[in-house]
């Protein structure tokens, strides 16, 4: 997030978003360029400055994006070896419960039983990290089509704007005399 000062010197955050919507503010209300109906002047430094801020925090949110994948990878590689942990130890109990003549049977039953509650926690463990970044991919999915739904309102207001002949200025502006 961006980070604005407030009047009394604290920080407040700021949406990407709305650091966009600001950004086309100052276009539209930027000076017309004498002579020119298409053509604004804008403070060089503001403008850069402002898409300088912009092109920090993007990447910080594709960043995020990536690591959330690679959390997911590591949950889920955990999530795999702890599976195969406990499946291995379920055989493991169940080879020996088979070895016991008298409870052959009862062994197999409970071999079989160990091994499903693995198989089941293991598949648990599957959706419930596949959910969460699912559920991740989805916010960011938002937030990337908010962006790109600003970024096309800018653009069709600057187009109509330039349909129309010209920025609205002012009514005290006059053209400077030549």
């Amino acid at each position: 997030m961006y980070v604005d000062r407030s009047n009394d010197g604290s920080e407040v955050p700021v949406d990407p978003l709305d650091r966009i919507d600001e950004i086309i503010g100052m276009v539209e209300t930027a000076r017309s360029v004498p002579m020119s109906r298409n053509n604004a002047m804008v403070d060089r430094a503001e403008m850069i400055g402002a898409l300088e801020e912009l092109r920090v925090e993007l990447p910080v949110d594709l960043r995020r994006a990536a690591a959330l994948l690679e959390e997911r990878d590591k949950i889920m590689d955990a999530g795999k070896r702890e599976a195969d942990r406990i499946i291995s130890e379920g055989e493991a109990e169940h080879a020996r419960l088979v070895s016991v003549n008298e409870i052959t049977v009862s062994a197999e039953h409970e071999g079989a039983r160990i091994i499903a509650e693995a198989r089941a926690e293991a598949q648990r463990l599957r959706e419930e990290v596949d959910d969460y970044v699912d559920t991740a991919l989805a916010n960011f999915e938002q937030f990337l089509t908010r962006a790109l739904a600003s970024i096309e309102r800018g653009r069709d207001k600057m187009h109509a704007l330039r349909e129309i002949g010209t920025f609205v200025g002012e009514e005290n502006e006059r053209p400077l005399p030549f």
